[in-house]
């Protein structure tokens, strides 16, 4: 497949706007499908780190729906030709609380787009910058990391996996199944197929089972991290997706803390291979 860089590249600079409601309904949901014994929140509380993603969801038409259950490509993205698409990583700043309640407004731009050699053919990197304010106060900054790939090749073996950290301090082991795959795609309203429609992810694109969402795993390291330091308060949080996670085993969320400022979080399958890698820092 030839890729047109040029042109994908004439989306850098593009920029859109959203607004929303921090409503209480998701928030409750959220909590309940992370099993969380929370009381129930109030117009006003403090919003859990990256329970900003509860937000700002895509709501495209039906019509516009691409046979893997995203959107199809363009508008505010590059239309990338490449059928695989994952979001590999981001680096947030948190600047000021969100608030249950508050008006949210994100704006966002489209920073880079460029294509890399991998050892499975082209890869395009899409880099994308949200800035979030609650009520008109900057409170949120995120990059995000958008990869687009082809298919792999019938056969194609595995890239080799990386050992993960074995010195945690605290673990959470994680049952996946398609319950709580279906929970967490329906509380962020998305309908990529690779997370619910088994026959879809198996005999099109090839996967083992259903893909646990990278999202996901990320909200599931900072619950580990808020279980363990409830009074901690983030300052940044970055991760990076190593290897994908699948509903047929169970996996480990762990953490470890540095120093007064840096913990440590990560994934890693049962038998010990590196599937997300972040790190948090505090105030």
């Amino acid at each position: 497949m030839t890729l047109d860089i040029e042109h994908l590249r004439s989306w850098i600079g593009r920029t859109e706007r959203l607004d929303d409601i921090a409503t209480l309904a998701p928030l409750r949901a959220l909590a309940a499908t992370l099993d969380r014994d929370d009381a129930p929140p109030a117009a006003g509380d403090a919003i859990a780190p990256i329970w900003h993603w509860l937000y700002f969801l895509p709501m495209a038409r039906q019509s516009a729906i691409g046979a893997d259950g995203h959107p199809q490509r363009g508008g505010f993205l590059p239309p990338v030709p490449l059928p695989r698409r994952m979001w590999a990583g981001s680096r947030i700043q948190f600047l000021a609380p969100l608030r249950a309640g508050q008006a949210l407004e994100r704006l966002s731009c489209v920073e880079d787009v460029r294509v890399k050699e991998g050892r499975t053919g082209a890869l395009v990197f899409v880099k994308v910058q949200h800035e979030i304010r609650g009520d008109g106060v900057p409170a949120i900054v995120e990059e995000q990391d958008i990869v687009y790939r082809d298919m792999p090749a019938p056969g194609e073996p595995a890239p080799a996996p990386t050992p993960a950290p074995a010195d945690a301090q605290w673990e959470r082991r994680v049952q996946p199944d398609d319950v709580l795959l279906f929970r967490y795609s329906a509380l962020t309203f998305n309908g990529h197929r690779i997370h619910y429609d088994r026959k879809y992810v198996t005999e099109v694109e090839g996967y083992p089972g259903l893909v646990v969402h990278g999202p996901l795993i990320d909200t599931l390291l900072l619950d580990l991290l808020r279980r363990q330091l409830p009074d901690a308060q983030l300052k940044t949080f970055q991760f990076r997706a190593v290897k994908p996670l699948f509903d047929t085993a169970p996996f480990v969320v762990c953490g470890r803390q540095e120093d007064a400022e840096t913990v440590r979080l990560w994934a890693r399958t049962e038998d010990g291979h590196l599937t997300m890698d972040a790190t948090a820092t505090l105030y």
